[in-house]
């Protein structure tokens, strides 16, 4: 197993929408079984690839970057090998060592409810910022290669019955533009049962509540309804398609830069 093996993998990991941990030994003081610079992938699944020198202290290291992958952020942790009671991993060879565990994340995915007008300047923008684009619509006419030449994947489907296809996961970005209110609360129904870090709905804050009332009405928690970030987009005075847009992925790139506050709302 070489490091090239690891770094193919972790690209395969980012395109597929998974994720994983990358451990390397950074330092090493007495009797280790491997050396500074050794690398280890761990993925969501608990599976491995490559070795920093099996036993406990793969087991140890294997729930730190588990804990890093929850967090979405690196870390250093200093690790005893020496077998003391209570203490250490309990390998023969002793010696301490420091890891350095960075996530790997997939590629954020930006999902466009809609093919209408609105959606062609937020995936041209979304492309330039690197999100990978899938645009959705039951309507073949407006979800198609010749209309959004940016989109990494289009789905012609109808809205009730598309979420199944996809697989959202917390770096998913929800933005909800369809051509009619009462698709605009279909999708937005199902888009809350996902884990995804970002859920927008275009519309007015009259169109809003009334989505937001019947969604109440239908069970949804008010918890689950204050993840929603409606009316969307950042308040810039934005009036034309592209300005909107550019006010919907600045609020993105915000809420993806302040991950405690992602479950603000304004409406």
């Amino acid at each position: 197993m070489t490091d090239t093996d690891i770094y193919k993998e972790i690209v395969r990991i980012r395109e597929e929408g998974e994720e994983a941990a990358l451990i390397t030994i950074v330092s090493t003081s007495g009797s280790t079984p491997r050396e500074e610079g050794t690398k280890m992938l761990v993925r969501a699944d608990g599976s491995i690839l490559g070795s920093i020198g099996g036993g406990g202290l793969e087991a140890r290291v294997c729930e730190l970057a588990a804990k890093v992958m929850r967090k979405g952020k690196p870390d250093r942790f200093q690790l005893n090998l020496t077998k003391e009671e209570g203490e250490g991993m309990g390998m023969i060879c002793g010696g301490d060592l420091e890891v350095f565990i960075e996530p790997v994340l997939s590629l954020p995915i930006l999902y466009l409810f809609g093919g209408g007008h609105m959606s062609l300047p937020v995936a041209k923008i979304g492309k330039l910022l690197n999100f990978r684009i899938t645009v959705i619509d039951d309507r073949e006419e407006f979800a198609n290669p010749q209309r959004f030449p940016e989109a990494d994947v289009i789905i012609t489907e109808d809205f009730d019955k598309v979420f199944p296809k996809l697989n959202i996961t917390k770096t998913g970005i929800i933005v909800v533009i369809t051509r009619e209110h009462k698709y605009d609360e279909v999708v937005l129904e199902q888009a809350l049962s996902t884990p995804a870090g970002y859920i927008g709905m275009l519309g007015s804050k009259t169109k809003n509540k009334a989505v937001f009332s019947n969604l109440l009405a239908k069970g949804i928690p008010q918890k689950q309804l204050d993840r929603v970030h409606a009316p969307i987009g950042l308040e810039i005075n934005a009036k034309t398609p592209e300005e909107i847009a550019i006010s919907i992925l600045a609020e993105i790139i915000k809420v993806r830069g302040e991950p405690r506050k992602q479950n603000s709302v304004r409406r």
